[in-house]
């Protein structure tokens, strides 16, 4: 697999994977904020924003980072296919 990776890594232009990883982590962060905050004051009226401690940002990015693998798999997948 990660010989697969390594060769769509090296046919995609190097500035489209670099914008794009860094795109998909910015969004994800901030999506994933606005759920954990969602979560947290679902009895309110109002959503409050607040930080998260740090055992809720590191369950955040663990999931983020299973979710990265999985459209990743998933992209490979396609790839093939096509």
């Amino acid at each position: 697999m990660f010989h697969q990776l390594c060769h769509l890594q090296r046919i995609l232009p190097k500035h489209l994977f670099i914008s794009s990883a860094i795109a998909f982590i910015i969004l994800n962060i901030i999506e994933n904020f606005i759920h954990y905050n969602i979560g947290r004051s679902h009895q309110e009226d109002k959503v409050k924003l607040e930080m998260p401690n740090l055992k809720d940002w590191i369950k955040i990015i663990v999931v983020m980072i299973i979710f990265a693998i999985l459209q990743g798999l998933f992209t490979l997948i396609l790839y093939k296919t096509t």
